[in-house]
């Protein structure tokens, strides 16, 4: 067996068997680029699905990480660190908000954000105990704990994980008479992803999150963002709901803001609602650590320089124009997506979206599927529009168009 083979077997020998990777096995990156075992270099399209907005191996990030190596990397939450307080104001600002719970995954974030939303609607809404009730969407993908599960349309996330958690409403995405049908008075809060990252970059019509703005401000309900993928320069803007105008009650925030160094998640909220918490009711061990801080406070610095946003609008704008003409072949069904992001639906005549991605691998390029038949491109933000051209030539080569 080659060295790529050993070690898959070796992998699928000892890890449980929890996803279905692509056959290859990366050994360093760069940039846009990755290497595998072999030498073999790939032109990455997933950016870990936005966890690398920056791109791999990115100079400031990696330098902020060396240095804070040298200090201190945990102290816990038992005792304050100098780079704690700088973090939650500065992410603060960027958000336009007022106070950060800091926790350390996506999924955890919004478990957070659950139980933040929950607290509030009992403290200050005067929901009766055990009422609380939060509104979300069909085909989301918030993570795979117990809890969130319980509110995923996916079968596969779900099945033989039950008794699943209460107190959620599940309403098709984009359909604003349903969200309002569904909002009582023991609602605490609407859970949206702006753009629906793993249900194949599904954008809502226009003026639906601006809607669901005024709806959750009319019946006195906190908006949740889940911008874990979709945030942090992806479409264009800081954050997708910026698209419409609209400022959340609540970020919930992940993935890019570790620059794909360390995991660093947030929800980000006002004090009227994050002040809800007493000492004791919730936290995280490595949560705001500070490696963590220091590496996110990097991120948050390139972000206020607009550079990425404005890269992601460019190459954005590119890729969609290019994406559109695949379209009218007739092996592409449709294109979605914002920005630096799209999901591409493959004619199934041609393949599925499992078989388009291996045949690009083959020819250097990395991409993954979704439900079937959605090819997903999300590169970092880094990359060339040469390197961009070469990975969608790739595409075309593999569509034959």
């Amino acid at each position: 067996m080659s060295t790529t083979e050993e070690l898959i077997a070796s992998a699928e020998a000892h890890s449980a068997p929890t996803y279905h990777p692509l056959p290859v096995v990366v050994a360093t990156a760069d940039g846009a680029w990755m290497t595998d075992v072999e030498g073999r270099r790939y032109l990455d399209l997933l950016a870990g699905y936005s966890a690398l907005n920056f791109g791999h191996g990115n100079r400031r990030l990696i330098e902020a990480a060396k240095a804070q190596l040298e200090r201190v990397t945990l102290t816990s939450r038992a005792f304050h660190h100098d780079r704690f307080a700088e973090f939650c104001a500065r992410l603060a600002e960027l958000c336009g908000m007022e106070m950060v719970l800091p926790m350390n995954t996506g999924a955890e974030a919004v478990e957070s954000a659950v139980k933040t939303a929950r607290k509030w609607g009992y403290r200050v809404k005067g929901v009766p105990e055990g009422m609380a009730k939060v509104v979300v969407a069909g085909n989301n993908f918030h993570g795979r704990t117990t809890t969130i599960i319980s509110f995923s349309t996916d079968s596969e996330a779900r099945a033989d994980f039950g008794p699943y958690t209460p107190g959620f409403e599940i309403v098709p995405y984009g359909d604003l008479t349903a969200m309002r049908a569904a909002v009582t008075e023991n609602t605490v809060a609407v859970l949206l992803e702006p753009i629906q990252g793993e249900a194949g970059v599904l954008v809502p019509p226009a003026g639906y999150l601006a809607g669901v703005r005024e709806l959750t401000r009319e019946r006195n309900v906190l908006f949740v963002a889940d911008e874990i993928q979709s945030g942090l320069g992806r479409t264009g803007r800081t954050f997708a709901c910026e698209h419409e105008g609209v400022v959340p009650d609540m970020y919930v925030l992940g993935k890019a803001l570790g620059g794909g160094v360390v995991p660093v998640s947030a929800v980000v909220s006002s004090r009227e609602v994050l002040g809800v918490f007493r000492p004791g009711e919730h936290g995280s061990t490595f949560g705001g650590n500070p490696l963590a801080c220091a590496v996110a406070l990097e991120v948050i610095a390139m972000l206020r320089s607009g550079e990425y946003q404005r890269r992601a609008t460019e190459l954005g704008e590119h890729l969609h124009r290019e994406l559109g003409q695949l379209a009218g072949s007739g092996r592409i069904t449709q294109v979605r997506g914002r920005g630096l992001w799209a999901g591409i639906d493959i004619d199934p005549a041609y393949g599925t979206g499992r078989e388009i991605s291996e045949k690009l691998m083959d020819r250097g390029v990395l991409v993954k599927d979704t439900h079937g038949s959605t090819v997903r491109i999300a590169p970092p933000l880094v990359i060339s529009k040469e390197d961009l051209d070469w990975g969608l030539a790739q595409l075309r080569g593999v569509l034959g168009v």
